[in-house]
């Protein structure tokens, strides 16, 4: 199986009402307390921040997690001395659907991105990814870097001159190996930023504008499907780009209200999006399947996920409102960027070092990437994202391209 197919996905203090945003495993914190805007008539009320996807977030890279630990085979079976398949029958039947959260994240992604970014400047929005984004990021390469040289166990040491490009987060377009086996969807998020911001934050973000942005957008990406052409996927993002449509969809339902049209652009986004997806996580001609997967149970997960972002588009989980939600959610982007590779790191060390269990490795190693998770997040992200994000707002100003 390609690595991009069972790997996947950030949230930021923002200068705006909004919310903790995602990634691929990334999305803005904030309040969603929606701004006033022209167009349409926005729904009242609202206020307090939306918990329930801060929730989602974390359940998402969960899934992502037991997916790379338990739904397949290669490094798990290292890791372990012995393959998840035979360890944890039951669980690993669940876990080969774990990377749905990959979509999941990204539908997310369409509605916070939306959300954080409606009111703001391109000088504000890109100041907010970078500051967001880069700080947790680096630490993720520097410790994998600095534990795989210490102990080279399992996985290799990155090349210095691969590492330094990897510190961009361009090592994809560069076509350099991913130090970092998830940061593919990074740079997926990056290009749905680069878009949004040039078709819609460019003169200010509005109801119609982000209608049209949506329907050009599944057009461009149904268009170009059989041409082949990879510099054309490369640009709409065709393969994700209808869970993004999907979230900005549901972020227009949350402000202004459910209609026809917005319903279409949804019922749109899921049809092409399941097509996508299943040919992505089905993948029936493997030559060697680790679990075979069924359609429909990958039909039924997508479903899931767009049904309980809808809950909240149409304000039917605001009851979900309790604090630790908030904690769970801010872990969520460090967690994602550091569990897999430090993770089977671990459960070899559990395993082998310690001699503890399978089932005792395996949650001695949720446990301890959850604490580094938090470790980056307060000692890092925070910290460091607050001085980056205010040394750009001093960096920038004069300049034209990033000029409020």
């Amino acid at each position: 199986m390609a690595r991009e197919s069972t790997s996947v996905i950030s949230v930021e203090e923002a200068e705006v009402p909004s919310l903790p945003d995602v990634v691929p495993g990334v999305v803005p914190e904030a309040e969603a307390v929606p701004a006033k805007g022209p167009g349409r008539a926005e729904r009242g009320g609202g206020g307090g921040r939306l918990r329930a996807l801060d929730g989602m977030r974390f359940l998402a890279a969960l899934l992502v997690c037991f997916f790379h630990y338990v739904g397949h085979g290669g490094a798990p079976s290292n890791a372990f001395g012995e393959s998840p398949r035979l360890l944890f029958p039951n669980m690993a039947q669940a876990a080969i659907y774990g990377n749905l959260g990959v979509q999941i994240f990204f539908v997310i992604s369409g509605f916070v991105i939306c959300m954080s970014g409606w009111g703001r400047s391109l000088g504000s929005f890109f100041r907010s990814r970078v500051s967001r984004l880069y700080p947790a990021y680096w630490v993720a390469l520097l410790m994998l870097a600095g534990a795989t040289a210490a102990w080279p166990v399992l996985e290799k040491r990155p090349g210095f001159g691969d590492l330094l490009v990897n510190l961009t987060m361009l090592q994809s377009p560069m076509g350099v190996p991913r130090v970092l086996g998830v940061d593919w969807t990074l740079w997926v998020e990056a290009r749905f930023y680069l878009l949004f911001a040039l078709f819609v934050l460019w003169k200010g973000a509005s109801y119609r504008r982000v209608v049209q942005f949506c329907i050009l957008w599944l057009v461009a990406g149904a268009l170009t499907a059989n041409l082949h052409i990879p510099l054309l996927d490369l640009l709409t993002v065709r393969n994700h780009a209808p869970f993004f449509i999907g979230g900005l969809a549901l972020y227009l339902m949350y402000r202004f209200g459910s209609d026809l049209t917005l319903w279409s652009i949804l019922i749109a986004s899921y049809l092409l999006g399941q097509k996508y997806v299943i040919d992505i996580i089905w993948q029936p001609d493997a030559v060697h399947p680790y679990i075979t997967r069924t359609p429909v149970v990958i039909m039924l997960g997508l479903t899931l996920g767009y049904v309980l972002v809808g809950l909240v588009a149409l304000r039917k989980l605001e009851w979900a409102n309790w604090r630790w939600l908030t904690y769970a959610g801010a872990l969520t982007y460090p967690f994602y960027l550091i569990h897999e590779h430090l993770g089977y790191m671990a459960i070899y060390a559990f395993r082998h070092n310690l001699e503890l269990t399978p089932r005792e490795a395996l949650a001695a190693t949720v446990v301890l990437m959850l604490a580094l998770a938090a470790a980056i997040h307060w000692l890092v992200e925070k910290p460091v994202g607050r001085r980056l994000r205010k040394g750009l707002e001093r960096q920038v100003s004069g300049k034209i391209l990033l000029k409020d």
